[in-house]
């Protein structure tokens, strides 16, 4: 950009390994980052407390929280009164489990391109994976190249002949992959939550899915992760 000042990004926060993976890697590679972290009705309120963390931990530009309350529809155990499976075989499950949220990275991507396109921000990083067996269907490469299609589309910004990028740096990552990279890039995953059944006190459950990728990823990559666990 003119006068050496940085490009800028927005950068999809929830404040999990994954996301806060992916902003600390945005930084590295030069971007000044806009966060953007959503709070859609989820049960549990400890993730949005880790986003504030980690965004003020990068030196985030902006950090822009939302609400938008998915609660109204319903339909996945993170946002109604379904219970979170647990100690369940992650790795060889071939359905999509309850934990999906329906439309999720859609809407959100959908929120992001708004903050990008106000901010003139090029760049909308998500820290999607396609390899760490959730069965999402909103991570998939596909659905990616389809969405970067559309916001050239659906904007002014992009009618004007600007191009939004969707980064997922850690599209094809593994969970131990991921790890190596944000130890790399000196990140702290003390500041992050995972946990998709915490106890009252925030304490991650060790048993749902999100906690046993994590765990795996964390053995996996030779590191001890820093989470409290009950």
């Amino acid at each position: 950009m003119a006068g050496g000042e940085k490009a800028r990004a927005v950068v999809l926060l929830s404040g999990g390994l994954d996301s806060s993976t992916c902003a600390a890697h945005a930084i590295a590679d030069g971007f000044e980052i806009y966060a953007l972290t959503v709070d859609y009705g989820q049960r549990h309120a400890v993730e949005l407390e880790a986003a504030r963390r980690v965004a003020a931990n990068l030196g985030a530009r902006e950090h822009k929280t939302i609400k938008l309350d998915l609660r109204l529809f319903g339909g996945s155990a993170l946002t109604d009164d379904i219970a979170t499976p647990r100690d369940r075989d992650v790795e060889s499950a071939s359905y999509i489990p309850v934990t999906y949220v329906p439309a999720r990275n859609t809407i959100m991507l959908s929120l992001a391109l708004a903050y990008a396109e106000t901010r003139r921000a090029w760049d909308i990083f998500i820290g999607v994976n396609a390899v760490d067996y959730s069965g999402y269907p909103d991570c998939r490469p596909e659905f990616i190249a389809a969405f970067e299609r559309l916001a050239d589309l659906a904007t002014k910004a992009g009618d004007e002949g600007g191009r939004f990028h969707i980064r997922t740096p850690l599209l094809h990552l593994s969970k131990a992959e991921i790890i190596r990279m944000g130890m790399e890039l000196g990140f702290d995953y003390g500041l992050t939550h995972s946990c998709y059944d915490p106890s009252p006190a925030g304490l991650s459950c060790g048993h749902c899915d999100s906690c046993q990728l994590r765990l795996k990823g964390f053995a996996e990559a030779g590191y001890k992760d820093p989470l409290r666990y009950v």
